[in-house]
């Protein structure tokens, strides 16, 4: 990897030691929770959607968990602002590398998209498409 991958690893770094949008959103439409066994990566997700139910205004996250899951949901809080639900249900894990930027290896992978299957799933109980989901895990 040339020095365009060093850049990439920096924002993560970034990301971890000065994640944006962290904490808790007192008036979030929906929030969830998952983790990651594997690793102890805890993240929870809140997000307010915009008064037409479906375009998401802000996100927030809070969580412990490595490097790679951190700076993860903190690029994806900001980057999920905006978008509708829809092209949220529609991400996948090629969009998080891309966000990433660096090769993520197969063991880092679940680090990597825990937040976005914690939005993903926060949203599909939010809109009564599953009903019994305490915590997603990345693993069984």
């Amino acid at each position: 990897m040339g020095g365009g991958s060093d850049m990439y690893r920096q924002q993560i770094l970034d990301h971890y030691k000065n994640p944006r949008n962290y904490g808790e959103l007192d008036d979030a439409t929906f929030s969830h929770t998952g983790e990651n066994p594997s690793c102890g990566d805890t993240i929870t997700v809140d997000v307010r959607l915009e008064d037409d139910g479906e375009t998401i205004e802000y996100v927030a996250f809070s969580g412990d968990g490595c490097a790679i899951s951190q700076a993860s949901a903190s690029m994806l809080s900001e980057r999920l602002r905006g978008m509708t639900l829809d092209e949220l249900e529609a991400m996948d894990t090629d969009d998080i590398t891309e966000m990433l930027g660096v090769d993520i290896s197969p063991m880092r992978i679940k680090c990597a998209v825990l937040a976005r299957q914690v939005a993903q799933d926060g949203a599909k109980l939010h809109e009564g498409e599953i009903d019994d989901l305490d915590v997603t895990k990345t693993e069984d």
